[in-house]
C-alpha cells in the first residue's frame, strides 16, 4: 500500500465522529467472566483451560470486579464496585438452584432427552437460560453493558434472544429454541414451556413529538404459570397477559389478554 493512500484513509477515518474512548472493557473479557461463572456454577460440566475448579470463583471475582469498577466509572456511577460485585457473587447459589430446576424441566418436557446430563452438555435452550440467569442478576444490580453483552453472546451461540431484563420463573423450558425472542419487560411465570420461533415481544413504539421512539415502560407481555406456547407463536404488547394453564398454538398472533386455561389456536 502506498503511503499516500494510507495517510488519506487514516486521516478520513480519524475525522469521522469518534466513539468515546477509554471504554470500560472489551467483549472478550465479559465473555471470559461469563465462562468463569459457568465453571463456578457447574464445575461438573464446564471448564476453562488453565484454571482449576478451586480457583474459578477467585478468577471470576477478579475479572468481574474490574469490569464492574470500570463500567461504573465510565457511567459516573459512584456506587462501590466491590459491594456490587459481592452482591452478584452472593446470588450464585440461588442461580445454581434455579438452573438445576430448569434442567430438570427440560428433561421432563422432552421425550428425546435421556438424562439431565445430556441437557447440561448439549441443549441450546438450557445454555441460553443459564446465561440469562447470570445476566439477569447483573441487570437487576443496574450494571449497564455487561448483561447485554452476555445475552447477545447467548444469542450468537444458540439463536435464542432473551433480553437480560426479562423476568423468568422457575422450571423454564425452551424446546429446540432457534428463533426464540423474549423482550426486556416480559414476565414469565413458573413451569412455562416454549418452542422454537416464539416471540414474546413489543408492539410498534409510540413516537414523541420529534418522531423518535418513546423508550421505557412496560412493553412486553406477562405469561402466567404452567403455560405452553407452541412453535412460531407471536405474543405482543405490555398490556397482554396470558392466564395460567393456557396453551397457545403454533403460528398464533396474539395481541390481547386471554384468561386462565385458554386454548388459543391458529385459524388460517
Amino acid at each position: 500500500m502506498k503511503k499516500e493512500l494510507y495517510d488519506k484513509v487514516m486521516g478520513e477515518l480519524a475525522g469521522i465522529q469518534e466513539v468515546e474512548n477509554d471504554i470500560f472493557t472489551d467483549r472478550k473479557t465479559i465473555v471470559r467472566a461469563l465462562k468463569m461463572a459457568q465453571v463456578v456454577l457447574f464445575p461438573e460440566f464446564y471448564h476453562v483451560t488453565g484454571v482449576r475448579k478451586e480457583e474459578a470463583l477467585f478468577v471470576l471475582y477478579d475479572i468481574l470486579g474490574k469490569a464492574v469498577e470500570s463500567v461504573l466509572t465510565y457511567m459516573h456511577d459512584e456506587r462501590d464496585s466491590e459491594a456490587v460485585t459481592d452482591a452478584f457473587i452472593e446470588q450464585l447459589p440461588d442461580m445454581r438452584r434455579m438452573l438445576l430446576k430448569d434442567a430438570e424441566a427440560i428433561y421432563e418436557g422432552d421425550p428425546a432427552a435421556v438424562s439431565t446430563v445430556e441437557v447440561f452438555l448439549s441443549y441450546p435452550g438450557f445454555y441460553a437460560i443459564l446465561i440469562h440467569r447470570v445476566a439477569h442478576v447483573l441487570y437487576t444490580l443496574h450494571i449497564p453493558f455487561l448483561p447485554r453483552i452476555m445475552s447477545e453472546y447467548a444469542h450468537e451461540k444458540t439463536g435464542i434472544d432473551i433480553h437480560p431484563g426479562a423476568t423468568i420463573g422457575e422450571r423454564f423450558c425452551i424446546d429446540h429454541g432457534t428463533g426464540v425472542v423474549i423482550g426486556e419487560t416480559a414476565v414469565i411465570g413458573h413451569d412455562v414451556k416454549i418452542y422454537q420461533g416464539v416471540t414474546i415481544g413489543a408492539k410498534s413504539f409510540e413516537l414523541d413529538e420529534d418522531g423518535n421512539p418513546i423508550k421505557g415502560g412496560k412493553r412486553h407481555p406477562d405469561i402466567g404459570d404452567h403455560v405452553i406456547i407452541y412453535a412460531n407463536a407471536t405474543i405482543l404488547g405490555g398490556e397482554t397477559k396470558v392466564g395460567s394453564g393456557s396453551v397457545i398454538g403454533g403460528n398464533v398472533w396474539l395481541v390481547h389478554s386471554v384468561p386462565e386455561n385458554s386454548r388459543i389456536l391458529y385459524q388460517g
